[in-house]
């Protein structure tokens, strides 16, 4: 049996110049973390007393012959990708819904390569691992996601990842003081608007939008730099950060018109008002979760004033994917 424990992530800054239709050719960077919230994969070897060699149990359960036959896209390219042909079940377990603009499709996917390769005996680097979750996601599959999840996911950490033209990938940790560090991850408060959909179908909107959205796109690259510089300074001025996330959430609400909606909008003033200096929702759009910079003074206001909406504390994780249980199954043969 393999367990892996793969962390999600929360995107502060530059998130669309992480596509490749913008990259390739401009160049993109982000700046974000991924946080203590988990996608956990069991995989163990199928015995063989069943008709069926692969079942899969997430948010439905599968029990299929073929690896074609599996409904989970993930799951299916992935073992179709590493040309897995034992019988397997494999299980996934989450802190946070699909959906929700947190990654969890790429900590899926980076979590279930983790597990197989540690199922065939081998160690995999975080390096080959985004990329090769990258490849899965964005050519097996075909979705409209990013490149910037799959790092995360891999890698952990408070970083900013550069996306070069030629295709290469630059991730930099954040260096700081671990008081200054820990202040600055204080600051943050997470809520769960509710409210689910599919990036894939957001994205394709934002995607068509690319060369009209140069400007703002451009713009949002270069707040990744603005935000390192306010991190890095030797002051402690992290409040300027909560304010340039409310200057990219405006700027990111002007890339499709499948980012906010009423609900988000009126979650967003709320927070404003009680106090938060800035914020803005997590992944694609269209609802999951909402971030924001609040002072610590002004928490338990904004708490109360969106109590209807499930506050979830965090912090960051700086592991990335990892195999929690490793107990191969050589015995059986």
């Amino acid at each position: 049996m393999i367990i892996s424990r793969t962390p999600h992530r929360i995107s502060f800054f530059g998130g669309g110049t992480d596509y490749p239709s913008w990259y390739l050719e401009h160049g993109g960077k982000v700046l974000g973390a991924a946080i203590d919230k988990y996608c956990y994969i069991t995989c163990r070897e199928l015995p063989p007393f069943f008709k069926h060699k692969y079942r899969l149990a997430y948010s439905k359960i599968e029990t299929v012959i073929t690896a074609d036959e599996i409904q989970h896209p993930s799951a299916r390219e992935t073992l179709r990708y590493l040309k897995i042909e034992r019988g397997l079940e494999i299980h996934h377990d989450g802190d946070i819904p699909a959906r929700s603009g947190m990654g969890s499709s790429s900590a899926f996917t980076v979590g279930l390569l983790k597990t197989l390769y540690a199922l065939n005996g081998r160690v995999i680097s975080k390096e080959e691992v985004y990329k090769e979750a990258i490849h899965i996601e964005q050519n097996l599959i075909g979705e409209n996601v990013g490149s910037q999840d799959q790092v995360w996911a891999a890698c952990g950490g408070l970083n900013t990842i550069e996306f070069l033209q030629n295709g290469e990938i630059i991730v930099e940790p954040i260096v700081m003081k671990e008081d200054h560090l820990r202040s600055f991850e204080n600051k943050f408060m997470l809520f769960f608007t509710g409210l689910s959909r599919h990036a894939s179908v957001i994205a394709q909107e934002q995607i068509q939008n690319t060369h009209k959205n140069k400007n703002e796109l451009s713009k949002m690259r270069e707040m990744v730099d603005e935000g390192y510089k306010i991190l890095t300074s030797c002051r402690d001025n992290s409040i300027e950060f909560g304010r340039l996330l409310n200057e990219t959430w405006q700027l990111k609400k002007k890339l499709s018109t499948k980012i906010t909606n009423m609900d988000i909008d009126s979650i967003y003033e709320t927070a404003i008002k009680n106090g938060a200096v800035g914020g803005k929702l997590c992944g694609a759009g269209g609802g999951g979760f909402v971030v924001f910079y609040v002072e610590d003074e002004n928490q338990e206001r904004v708490k109360k004033a969106l109590s209807n909406f499930l506050y979830v504390p965090f912090r960051f994780d700086f592991s990335g994917s990892e195999i929690m249980v490793y107990k191969p199954d050589y015995h059986r043969r």
